[in-house]
């Protein structure tokens, strides 16, 4: 990681626990209650609720168009921030992007300077934030990811970790939880061919699962079976006349979602692929 570049300040007291933020309280509340993901690693350990996920919400690209701004308020869509474009919200719920993917397309490195200011502005109040990673790192991405948890360590908002192609559920499954969850990258086709195991694997954990990269409603419903919690994509943000589609296609996928499966039925459809 590049010298010189310090995590904000406001985080140190959630950090050594004298703060508590959403990610702090739901933890321990998971803890309590049994639904942390600790019984998909012991099963002594007896899950005493069963978390109900919420219906699937779209995330479109920030987008600074008054017409397409207001679209995607009137559907409930949220807007997906970038550490590298304008740390701006327009006032609307928002999650924020490390900026990776933006790096990549530019042919640049990482810019965490970038990530970091943007984590200053805007982390506290993220409904998620993606951790940075390596597109098409495979598990080095993984070990990079990891070490910016750690850094992150006592963050308030929720954290992603992007999983892409070379990754198995095994190497990834024990750093779920409900305040850790998914970031479904990597490649369209391994995207797509890999959504719904990643899916099993989110419920078993009770974590977060979201797919990013979809702009047609043949990848909403993709992402509706494999049971996802959201997803991103710039098509909406770009084009307000396709988010009717495009929001129509994510209410009606919700009634064919996987996210209504229990814990037993996610373990059973993993055990199937197994065979």
């Amino acid at each position: 990681m590049t010298a010189g570049c310090v995590t904000p300040q406001w985080l140190k007291p959630f950090e050594s626990g004298s703060k508590l933020g959403w990610a702090q309280c739901t933890a321990a509340y998971a803890e309590y209650y049994g639904v942390d993901g600790s019984a998909d690693d012991d099963p002594e350990i007896e899950e005493r609720l069963v978390m109900h996920r919420t219906p699937m919400v779209g995330y479109a690209s920030r987008t600074g168009t008054r017409r397409n701004l207001a679209a995607l308020g009137n559907a409930e869509w949220r807007l997906l921030v970038s550490a590298k474009g304008a740390l701006r919200t327009e006032g609307m719920r928002y999650a924020l992007d490390n900026g990776a993917w933006t790096a990549f397309q530019q042919q640049q490195p990482f810019d965490e300077p970038a990530f970091l200011v943007a984590i200053e502005r805007l982390g506290v109040g993220a409904d998620w934030i993606v951790l940075p990673d390596i597109v098409e790192g495979g598990l080095a991405s993984l070990d990079y990811s990891l070490k910016w948890k750690e850094r992150l360590r006592g963050m308030p908002s929720q954290l992603l970790i992007a999983v892409q192609d070379g990754m198995q559920l095994e190497d990834v499954a024990s750093f779920l939880s409900p305040t850790v969850g998914i970031f479904v990258g990597g490649s369209t086709p391994w995207k797509e061919a890999t959504a719904e195991a990643w899916g099993s694997l989110a419920r078993r954990r009770n974590c977060h699962l979201h797919v990013g990269r979809v702009n047609s409603a043949r990848r909403i419903r993709i992402c509706a079976a494999a049971g996802a919690n959201s997803f991103d994509g710039t098509s909406a943000s770009r084009f307000s006349k396709t988010l009717p589609r495009l929001d129509r296609a994510t209410r009606q996928s919700d009634m064919f979602a996987a996210a209504a499966e229990t814990l037993e039925d996610a373990q059973r459809a993993t055990a199937n692929r197994r065979l």
